[in-house]
């Protein structure tokens, strides 16, 4: 008897349906898988035999043939074992199932019971496309997979409970409130920065806008202090952001136990010590990377220079398109990685160039060495450029009144909201840092007095047409946080003094 039963599997960030077809015939005992079953797969089998023999049914002692269709797409993971445990058992006759359009997935244990899976939210939210409604998956993914609505989910908590279901259609789908996650809240905030006024007036730009920035100074300024901040003034994600961004961290697996929706932005910072597959994504399975980890958030890079050149190029494609493809022999992958990039850097290896109170020891050689890792194409991608200066701490520690996260995030929400308004209907993008060239003269027109500001700023520092574009798109931004329709003079000379640190640091060595 032949049985056909349906499952799910992941193909870069998307589900897609996998026909189990189980057939057991008369003659010597074997257990074969086909439809190109990768070695995860394979190992399935000893995990079926016991789970159904420590269930209470027998194994049946015939041929039996499992085909994965559509055969020419590889199946890797451990989403098959409980389809194929069950189809196993209907085509043995043991089991009748009363549901129709199932979608079953989930790694069964020896015992019979089912552990967690990844890329549940993947899969159902590819799913709820099709023509199945109903997804019967682990107790444990049971919270991830309820975040698409549309799909009926029927959580099992093991082989005998997931036949069960199959078995009686008065069995109702599990309902989950994803209105009850709140956003993280966290023990520090700018309150606790005293001083640096201008590296927080750009770290509020920069997530006004979703601009990167790039701060240079020496060590013990607050750099890292700052951009483990950055977090506190960022809005929850929307809906939309939150979906996209669990998916990802589902299919790396990175989800708790019975998480189901990501609302806090995700902040990632990797050692310089990451390889560029870890960064980019790739590997055997081509997975997503830290830039895609990132996306709907924030990576941090510091001690910039120290990751290696390879590293830091191959961030062009991410900062520039928002995507990075990842190509394998067989398939390519597009992951998005729409992130706010925070760099930390200091001017020299020793630390110490440009700091008044410290000798520099790097001669001119070592210093345009170590700068020279980060090439001008990448800091032409980079909006943002800011000196982090040591400051006077017993001096700025008598200052008793600082501006909480709080009233910064108020602001921050405030531009976004206008960018949102303003940007509606457009699908490409949604904020002032990723406005297309297509829409730069719609929505960045320059008068004639800041195109004449503009021209001397490009003429004295020789800026590239791709730095005039990020000022143009500061400046928007900083007019949005002054609420000002157009945009004035003062708003492209305060997004210019972000670029001229290139010249002190990097062109002027």
């Amino acid at each position: 008897m032949i049985s056909i039963l349906k499952s799910a599997a992941i193909n870069g960030l998307d589900g897609y349906v996998v026909d189990i077809e189980t057939d057991i015939q008369n003659g010597l005992p074997a257990f074969n898988i086909v439809g190109l079953p990768e070695r995860s797969v394979k190992e399935s089998k000893e995990r079926i035999r016991s789970a159904i023999k420590n269930i209470g049914y027998p194994f049946p002692d015939r041929r039996i043939t499992v085909n994965l269709a559509p055969a020419d797409i590889k199946k890797e993971g451990s989403y098959f074992d409980l389809p194929i445990a069950i189809g196993i058992l209907v085509s043995a006759g043991f089991v009748k199932p009363l549901r129709e359009n199932v979608l079953l997935i989930g790694e069964l244990a020896l015992n019979g019971s089912l552990r967690s899976i990844k890329g549940v939210l993947s899969i159902v939210s590819s799913m709820a496309k099709s023509s199945c409604t109903d997804i019967i998956v682990p107790n444990e993914n049971k919270n991830e997979a309820s975040v698409i609505k549309s799909m009926n989910v029927f959580p099992a908590l093991d082989l005998k409970n997931a036949i069960e279901i199959l078995t009686d259609i008065s069995k109702n789908p599990y309902t989950h409130d994803t209105k009850k996650y709140s956003k993280k809240e966290h023990d520090f905030g700018f309150e606790d920065v005293k001083g640096l006024e201008l590296a927080k007036r750009a770290l509020e730009i920069a997530a006004s806008g979703n601009h990167n920035l790039l701060m240079i100074g020496p060590p013990g300024t607050g750099k890292t202090m700052l951009a483990k901040r950055f977090v506190t003034i960022l809005p929850e994600m929307s809906e939309d952001e939150a979906i996209e961004t669990t998916k990802i961290h589902s299919i790396r697996g990175l989800l708790k136990d019975g998480e189901g929706l990501l609302i806090d932005r995700p902040f990632r910072s990797p050692h310089h010590t990451i390889s560029d597959v870890a960064l980019v994504g790739g590997g055997q399975d081509a997975h997503p990377g830290e830039v895609s980890l990132a996306h709907n958030g924030v990576l941090f890079l510091d001690e910039f220079p120290e990751f290696s050149k390879n590293i830091i190029e191959s961030l062009r494609q991410p900062l520039e398109d928002g995507y990075v493809t990842v190509s394998r022999a067989q398939n390519t992958f597009v992951y998005p990685s729409r992130f706010s990039l925070i760099a930390a850097m200091n001017p020299c290896r020793c630390g110490y160039y440009s700091d008044p109170t410290h000798i520099c020891k790097c001669t001119p050689n070592d210093i345009q060495r170590y700068l020279s890792k980060v090439s001008g194409p990448i800091l032409d991608r980079i909006d943002l450029h800011i000196e982090v200066p040591r400051i006077d701490f017993l001096k700025a520690s008598e200052v008793t009144t600082q501006e909480k996260s709080d009233d910064i995030r108020e602001r921050v929400i405030e531009v976004i909201n206008l960018q949102e308004e303003r940007f509606k209907g457009i699908r490409t993008f949604r904020r002032n840092a990723h406005i297309t060239s297509r829409y730069m003269k719609r929505f960045c027109e320059l008068d004639e007095n800041c195109k004449s500001l503009l021209r001397s700023a490009m003429d004295h520092y020789a800026f590239s047409p791709r730095s005039v574009n990020k000022i143009i798109k500061v400046a928007r931004t900083i007019s949005d946080m002054a609420k000002s329709e157009s945009i004035k003079e003062e708003h492209i000379a305060e997004a210019v003094q972000y670029r001229i640190l290139d010249n002190k640091y990097f062109y002027n060595i």
